[in-house]
């Protein structure tokens, strides 16, 4: 952790950090309010978080996290998150993990998108370290916030989708537990060294983010 802190590291940070608020961020954001409000939900148009604007998105204690985060070579941040009224949407708790998954997925969408010219530039052997280094460590981010927010603890996305894989009276029960001591839960698989040392969080990264990042990039 903060090893190989070159200028040439910090202009890669400096421009995927950019990158992550003005592009990312926003898009994951607007990936929740575009699937609330196709399920008939209109409180994120009414809040004017139906845009691509990343002022409308931007968070300052996420945006602080995420560029101290970066530094370190982890990458972890947050957006505004999109408000919703879960009452309104077509399909009940389906509908709420939809609305949920949206944002992960768009991360998906991104990493894989920025992998096109990261496997032409290997491919070919272009002499362009700096994009190159740039687009890996873009994709990397934008696995591991999906990775992350698709943990099924609150507050993340992933929550949303447990419930909904739960009958109504256990989803419940649940919830309400998991709303309460979520987030400590989260802190928990964080930071305490459980498993030989490692996290739960270590553990989820090391065999469900680094296979996927291998196998976007094709290194």
């Amino acid at each position: 952790m903060f090893g190989n802190l070159t200028p040439e590291y910090f202009l890669q940070v400096a421009i995927v950090l950019a990158v992550m608020l003005l592009v990312a961020f926003p898009v994951h954001e607007f990936s929740h309010a575009l699937a609330a409000t196709y399920l008939g939900d209109g409180t994120a148009r009414l809040m004017g978080r139906l845009t691509l604007n990343p002022i409308a998105h931007f968070d300052p204690m996420g945006a602080l996290l995420l560029t101290i985060s970066m530094i370190a070579g982890v990458g972890i941040g947050w957006a505004k998150p999109t408000p919703y009224n879960p009452m309104n949407l077509q399909g009940g708790r389906w509908g709420e993990a939809i609305v949920a998954v949206a944002g992960p997925i768009s991360n998906l969408v991104m990493a894989v998108a920025a992998a096109i010219p990261l496997r032409y530039i290997l491919a070919t052997g272009m002499d362009i370290g700096l994009v190159a280094n740039t687009l890996y460590l873009f994709i990397e981010i934008n696995l591991l916030l999906a990775v992350f927010n698709l943990l099924p603890i609150p507050p993340l996305d992933g929550s949303k989708v447990l419930y909904a894989f739960l009958d109504p009276r256990t989803s419940w029960q649940v919830r309400g537990f998991m709303n309460q001591y979520g987030l400590f839960i989260l802190l928990g698989a964080m930071f305490l060294p459980l498993f030989g040392g490692n996290t739960l969080i270590g553990l989820v990264f090391d065999d469900v983010l680094q296979p996927l990042l291998r196998l976007v990039v094709g290194a």
